[in-house]
Parts: structure tokens; sequence; C-alpha cells
């Protein structure tokens, strides 16, 4: 009995000491495969990009619901009291706010750590979207200056091409899909002389969500159509 007890001991140490190094191995090798931290970041990325999308669902489905209480493309407002002071005020007409409880009833929130430079979301109707609807200018939601690597990893996540980058040429005005202060939304599209984008760089059309570079400062920014036009 004791003899049996002290090999079952000696089995059970060895059985650990076999685990021990075979964790050792398995870290060695997540090590070389390319270093545990950038899996890490790169799983971070994708679990971001995934947020920043439906976050941007989330804003479409807030312009949809004005739309469907017969609010006019219009009359559709992005004010809040975090917003640029372009944007207005939430109080004025808050059923046409898309922040608002009486209006489109989507929240307002910033971009996770990490993703850009921390710049709000911005709201555009001055940029004609390649094979998007007509070419009026659509009203579309940017995250402005984010990561070249945020970039690669959500279009791949939307099916673009490895190792290319849709490119917002700089034609038009404004001259990127990223527009000024005076270029925000407050009920104007801009149907004269909407900024194209360069849709021959876009290995994926029509192009309802994208990151783009813009030429004009090589910047890099994700849009989203709230709607289009």
């Amino acid at each position: 009995m004791t003899l049996n007890l002290r090999d079952e001991s000696g089995n059970i140490i060895v059985y650990v000491l076999i685990g021990i190094v075979l964790v050792g191995l398995l870290t060695a090798a997540i090590r070389n495969v390319g270093g545990g931290k950038d899996n890490i970041d790169t799983e971070d990325l994708i679990l971001k990009s995934g947020q920043i999308q439906r976050y941007a669902a989330e804003l479409a489905r807030g312009v949809s619901i004005l739309l469907e209480k017969h609010v006019s493309e219009a009359d559709i407002r992005f004010a809040h009291p975090d917003a640029a002071a372009n944007y207005g005020l939430i109080t004025n007409n808050p059923e046409n706010q898309v922040f608002d409880v009486d209006g489109g009833r989507a929240s307002y929130l910033l971009a996770p750590d990490g993703v850009n430079d921390g710049s709000a979301w911005e709201f555009f109707g001055t940029s004609a979207i390649p094979q998007v609807g007509s070419d009026k200018a659509d009203l579309i939601a940017v995250l402005p200056n984010v990561t070249l690597e945020f970039c690669n990893t959500i279009n791949l996540q939307l099916g673009f091409d490895a190792g290319t980058m849709p490119v917002d040429d700089g034609v038009g005005s404004p001259s990127c899909i990223m527009g000024g202060a005076t270029d925000r939304f407050t009920g104007s599209f801009d149907d004269s002389s909407p900024n194209p984008l360069d849709d021959s760089s876009f290995s994926k059309l029509p192009a309802y969500q994208a990151c783009v570079q813009c030429a004009s400062d090589s910047s890099y920014n994700y849009y989203y159509v709230l709607m289009a036009r």
C-alpha cells in the first residue's frame, strides 16, 4: 500500500513537471509567431472596430426613426451638449434631434481609446459616396483621425482587399470627407458640387462604410452612410 502511494505521488510530480514544460513551450511559440502583445493589440482592434460599426448603425437607426416620424431630411439635427456648437442646441425642436429621447433616441458616445485622437463623431452632407444613391450628397457620420492600424483592421472586416486603401482624392469642396466646422450638417446638402471619393481605389462597391485616406492632409477617417440620397 505504501509503495503504491509513493509510485502515484511520483507520477503526479512527473505530470506536473511535463505540464510546466509544455506551457513554457507554448508561451515561447506564441512569442516567436509575432509576440503576445501584438496578438492582444490585434484582437483589441478587432473588438473595437466591431463597437464602432455597431454604434454607427445605431446612429443610422436614429436617423431612420426621425424619417419614420416624417421629419424631413433638412430638419434632421445632431445637437448635443457635448457636441460642437455648430450643430445647434438639443433643446431646439428635440423631436428632430438624433440624440434626444423625443427624437432618434441615439446615444452620444466617443470612440473607444486607441481608435483615433479623441475627436468626436462628425456629421456631413457634403460627399457623394461611390455607387451609393444618386450623384447627390449623402448624409454621413465620420469618425475623424483614426489610426492606420484601425483603418486596415476595419477595412479587412468590411471585405476590402488587404494592402489597399480607399482614397478621398481631394476633388470638390470640402477636399476631404472630413469637412471643417462650417461643413457640419445643419440641414443643408451640397448637391451642386459634392466631394466625390476616388471610386477606382475602392476594391468593394457600393461602399456604405469604409475607412479612407484623405489626400489633402493624409489623415485616415472612417465614414458610415446614415442616409443615402
